[in-house]
C-alpha cells in the first residue's frame, strides 16, 4: 500500500486535541487508520485502538504499539476585565508565549493572541527576566461582558501555528510531539497491510500522556498484549542543545535503553534495524523515560516493553521541527520487526542483562 504521510501529518498537527480533550484529533486518526485495519475501537477514556489481525490460528499473540495523540496547551482560569488568564496543560515554557496566536475553545471557538503588560507596568523584581505566566493574558478582542459570557474557567486553549515545510524533508509546527509518532504508526499499518504477520497488531493512539499517562495505564488492561512499544519523540541537537542528552537531527531514530526497556525486545528491534540498514542510536535513560512506556510496562503485572523515539528540535513549542525521513524510518522499523515475530517468540522472551 502506497502511503504518503505528509498530508496526514500536516492535517493532525493543525488540529486541537489537548491532553484530556483529544476528540478532534482522534476523529482524524480514525479516518486515516480505518482503511488499514480490521477494526477500530475507542476506550472508555478515549484512546483509539486500530486492530490488524494476524494470519495464524487463534489465540494469537498481541503486540501493542502506542503513540500518544494528546498535545500540550493552555487552560483558562478566569476572565479578568475582559482578558483571559490561563495556566498550562503539559509542560509550557513561558518564554515562548508572548505574541502567540491561539484558539480559545469556549462556548464557541475564539481566536486570540497572548499579550503581556509593558515592562514599566510589571513588578520591578521581574526586570528583564522572562515574564511569568501569571502576568500574561489572552485578548480575544471582545468586550468584557462578551468574553465573560463565552469563556469559562477550564476551557482549553490551543496553539494555531500552521505547518511550515522548510525543505522536502523537514516540517515545522506545533504538536509534532507526539503526532509525528502517530504518523509513524500510520506508516507501520500501511506497510503491514500488504505483508503477512503472525501477531495481532494493536495500534493505539493514547490519551493524556502529557499529564496522567491515563491511556498508557489503561490500554494494556483492555488489550492484554504480550509486548508493548511506546513511540514518542526525543531531543535533537541544535543551538544550545549539543550534549549527551541530545541526538543528531535527521540522522535516524533512537531505541531506548533503561528501566523501561526489556533487553530481549531491544535486541529484536536492534537486529532488524541493523539488517535493514535503518540508522539508529541507543538512547540511554537511567530513570523513567518520560514516555508512555512508563505506564505500559507496569500494567497487567508487568509487560516486556521498549520505547522508540523520533528526534525533534524545539520540543514543547509551537515550532517543533522534525525530519520526515525519521518518521518513515520509525514506521518501517515497527512494521518489519512486528512481521518478523513468529508465534512462539513470546516464549523466548527472557530478562537477560
Amino acid at each position: 500500500m502506497n502511503y504518503d504521510p505528509v498530508p496526514f501529518l500536516k492535517k493532525i498537527i493543525s488540529l486541537p486535541g489537548l491532553s484530556g480533550y483529544e476528540d478532534p484529533v482522534r476523529q482524524a486518526i480514525a479516518e486515516d487508520w480505518g482503511p488499514m485495519v480490521d477494526e477500530l475501537k475507542v476506550s472508555r477514556l478515549g484512546s483509539l485502538y486500530g486492530i490488524q489481525r494476524g494470519t495464524t490460528e487463534e489465540p494469537r499473540p498481541r503486540i501493542l504499539l502506542a503513540a500518544h495523540m494528546d498535545a500540550i496547551g493552555l487552560m483558562a482560569t478566569m476572565v479578568q476585565n475582559g482578558f483571559i488568564r490561563f495556566t498550562e496543560i503539559g509542560g509550557i515554557d513561558p518564554r515562548i508565549l508572548p505574541g502567540q496566536k491561539v484558539i480559545v475553545h469556549g462556548r464557541h471557538d475564539l481566536p486570540g493572541i497572548i499579550g503581556q503588560p509593558a515592562p514599566r507596568l510589571l513588578p520591578q523584581s521581574i526586570g528583564k527576566k522572562t515574564v511569568p505566566m501569571e502576568y500574561l493574558f489572552i485578548d480575544v478582542g471582545l468586550s468584557a461582558e462578551e468574553t465573560s459570557h463565552l469563556v469559562r474557567p477550564g476551557d482549553p486553549i490551543s496553539f494555531v501555528q500552521q505547518p511550515l515545510e522548510l525543505t522536502e524533508n523537514t516540517l515545522a509546527g506545533h504538536t509534532l510531539d507526539n503526532r509525528a509518532s502517530v504518523t509513524a504508526l500510520s506508516i507501520c499499518l500501511a506497510e503491514l497491510s500488504s505483508i503477512r504477520h503472525s501477531w495481532d497488531v494493536w495500534a493505539v493512539a493514547t490519551v493524556q500522556e502529557e499529564e496522567t499517562l491515563a491511556g498508557a495505564f489503561t490500554s494494556p488492561v483492555d488489550i492484554s498484549p504480550d509486548i508493548v512499544v511506546a513511540i514518542d519523540v526525543t531531543f535533537a541537537k541544535g543551538p544550545g542543545a549539543n550534549d549527551h542528552r541530545t541526538v543528531p537531527f535527521g540522522k535516524g531514530i533512537t531505541l531506548g535503553w533503561g528501566p523501561n526497556t526489556h533487553p530481549a525486545i531491544y535486541d529484536a528491534f536492534k537486529k532488524v534495524a541493523e539488517r535493514l540498514d535503518i540508522p539508529f542510536q541507543t538512547e540511554v535513560s537511567p530513570a523513567n523515560s518520560g514516555t508512555d512506556a512508563m505506564g505500559l510496562q507496569i500494567a497487567e503485572g508487568g509487560l516486556p516493553s521498549i520505547y522508540i523515539s523520533i528526534p525533534i528540535r524545539y520540543m514543547h513549542t509551537p515550532v517543533e521541527l522534525v525530519s520526515i525521513k525519521d518518521i518513515q524510518r520509525a514506521g518501517h522499523l515497527l512494521a518489519q520487526t512486528v512481521s518478523s515475530f513468529e508465534p512462539g517468540f513470546k516464549q523466548q522472551i527472557r530478562w537477560e542483562d
